[in-house]
């Protein structure tokens, strides 16, 4: 079964370190494995409204809800590309996050089971030189994985605060060469 990669950028720059970084990684993924990429501000989501109790049906997405659902769904490995904000992903980055609470709940959807065995992959570039400043993204990002019971690939980590900056990281750079690397071994 041919992979399916959807990255998907959540940064408030276009080209980006974050995205750089990303596309580095992407680079190397094998022969054959599909490759989305869809920008979360060009697909803009309206705050989501949890309606978990107040005994209403949450209503099939529509617009780029809509689009950005059908391409989450038809992918095998989803790929969060978010600069890391305030100790955490960006905002477009989190409301796509929280929309799918209201996906879980359309009816005849089953969102959260389709998504189960999917494997969940994080991009981010951080401005601290302290990678450790990351781990509440990354937390974030191997919970929602766990939660929604797909395979947890990681989190590729760069340095970098002005745009370009990402390509002095070294380290970053030789981490992106081998990042997909279980995708090969993984159906």
């Amino acid at each position: 079964m041919a992979r399916t990669f959807l990255f998907l950028l959540g940064s408030s720059r276009t080209g980006g370190n974050t995205e750089m970084l990303a596309r580095l990684a992407a680079e190397q993924l094998p022969a054959g494995a599909e490759q989305r990429w869809l920008d979360l501000a060009a697909h803009p989501l309206p705050d989501f409204e949890d309606v978990r109790h107040d005994d209403e049906i949450c209503p099939a997405p529509t617009g780029h809800a809509a689009a950005l659902l059908d391409a989450t769904l038809d992918a095998t490995d989803l790929v969060i590309a978010s600069p890391l904000y305030w100790y955490s992903v960006s905002t477009s980055t989190k409301r796509y996050l929280d929309h799918w609470s209201g996906w879980m709940r359309v009816p005849g959807l089953d969102f959260k089971p389709r998504m189960a065995g999917r494997t969940l992959w994080g991009v981010t570039a951080l401005a601290d030189p302290e990678r450790s400043a990351a781990d509440p993204l990354v937390g974030t990002l191997r919970a929602t994985a766990s939660y929604m019971r797909m395979r947890w690939g990681g989190v590729l980590l760069g340095n970098g605060s002005r745009p370009g900056d990402v390509h002095d990281d070294v380290r970053a750079r030789a981490d992106a060469k081998e990042f997909f690397a279980s995708a090969v071994l993984t159906p």
